[in-house]
């Protein structure tokens, strides 16, 4: 795959307007919205659909995954509530943009990918590009014990079902954000920690992942 990893006028001149749009589709955090307008999402893509890179939709990148929707990173970005020097699991690498995002918003990201071609792509490329979370290639259903407890966690595939393994590595008042449904739409669930063995839980808008596949998901 050939990697464009030149960001000039034109690149930012498109980032500005996917921010612009983001917030005219109700995107108000402005972290969030400074943080997309930074990160250049077509280093993301093959140079032959850069034209792609800044338009609000999710994009093949192989291995039967996509590049989430940039208005769906942002949501989920929001949700988090993300503080500097939070501790961050996220499920489900993928491309690595959402990585990125966290980043930015001042994270300590621990990232999870099953798919190893995935993982092996962006393992280059994110350190390519200045961001270093912490990489590794595993089954994210189950979540990543050995790092544990996390004040933030966040997947990106859809799963069938809240996995209780990764509620018990949250912190006291931490938020996991995941969505939850069948293979055709989930709802984005929002779960608060808020007990030993209480949590809250909000369902919000529906949305379309790509399936979360493991031990404790499909």
């Amino acid at each position: 795959m050939a990697y464009k990893f030149i960001d000039n006028y034109r690149e930012k001149g498109a980032r500005k307007k996917l921010v612009e749009h983001l917030k005219s589709r109700g995107i108000a955090d402005q972290k969030v919205l400074d943080a997309i307008g930074k990160v250049p999402r077509h280093f993301f893509f093959d140079e032959t659909f850069w034209n792609q890179a800044y338009r609000d939709i999710a994009f093949p990148i192989g291995d039967g995954q996509t590049i989430s929707q940039p208005y769906t990173v942002a949501y989920q970005s929001e949700l988090l509530h993300v503080k500097k020097g939070d501790k961050v699991l996220e499920i489900g690498t993928g491309s690595g943009y959402q990585t990125c995002i966290l980043l930015e918003l001042g994270a300590e990201v621990y990232t999870i990918e099953r798919q190893e071609n995935l993982y092996h792509r962006t393992i280059q490329v994110l350190p390519y590009m200045g961001y270093k979370p912490y990489f590794f290639l595993g089954d994210g259903s189950k979540g990543m014990e050995e790092h544990a407890p996390y004040d933030k966690i966040i997947v990106t595939a859809g799963a069938p079902f809240v996995p209780e393994v990764m509620l018990k590595q949250l912190k006291m008042g931490g938020i996991f954000v995941i969505p939850v449904g069948d293979e055709k739409s989930q709802k984005m669930v929002t779960i608060i920690r808020v007990g030993e063995n209480d949590f809250d839980r909000i369902e919000l808008d529906t949305f379309r992942f790509v399936p979360l596949v493991g031990d404790q998901a499909w």
